[in-house]
């Protein structure tokens, strides 16, 4: 009954509110792109990061896991596949026959359901990098990797509503907002905090 429900509520809100291939593209992607960015911020507290960093990592890890459920929420509604994400940001992706496909590591997913390389996203090297530092080393490049992956973040919200017909969805549109607002506030932030230690942030 309740699946039934959350499908009428779905239909319901579609007639309302219609939404586009963009839409599930960018709500599928951007749980991908969050699980890379909750990936990497849980490293803070086992790599040496001060505490500043820690809790701006803390900020992360709380945010944006709460955004991959309202994501995954919205995508099931409407019938579409959510992609799933584990507790080392492991995704894995359900296949048309009811099967998963899991990915091994947080790097793979550098596109879109559309095949478009998602922005921001750390390589596999970057990733080997960023976990083989430790204390400030770590903190210098976790504020510039951060920094660039929250800079995506928003290029993926403008490519959104760039798109004919997209985000105009309610819940697609309020959120988009936020991950705007949020993460253009976070990229103030960390810029000031690198300045702060004398090094120079990414142009």
């Amino acid at each position: 009954m309740g699946d039934a429900a959350a499908v009428a509520r779905a239909q319901a809100d579609s007639v309302r509110y219609p939404y586009t291939v963009a839409d599930v593209d960018f709500m599928s992607g951007m749980i991908h792109h969050h699980a890379q960015a909750i990936h990497i911020s849980r490293w803070a507290a086992s790599h040496g990061a001060d505490a500043a960093v820690q809790r701006l990592s803390a900020r992360i890890i709380n945010a944006q896991a709460d955004e991959i459920t309202l994501m995954q929420l919205w995508l099931r509604d409407r019938r579409r596949p959510a992609p799933q994400v584990d507790s080392v940001g492991r995704v894995t992706m359900p296949s048309p026959l009811g099967e998963h496909a899991t990915h091994s590591g947080v790097a793979h997913d550098m596109r879109s359901m559309s095949g478009a390389i998602m922005p921001g996203m750390l390589s596999e090297a970057q990733l080997a990098e960023l976990d083989a530092a430790r204390g400030a080393d770590f903190d210098r490049l976790f504020l510039t990797f951060m920094l660039l992956h929250h800079r995506g973040a928003v290029t993926m919200v403008r490519a959104l509503f760039t798109a004919p017909g997209a985000g105009q969805d309610e819940t697609v549109f309020k959120f988009a907002n936020d991950v705007d607002v949020d993460q253009s506030t976070e990229i103030k932030r960390m810029f000031t905090m690198m300045l702060e230690r004398g090094w120079m942030p990414p142009q």
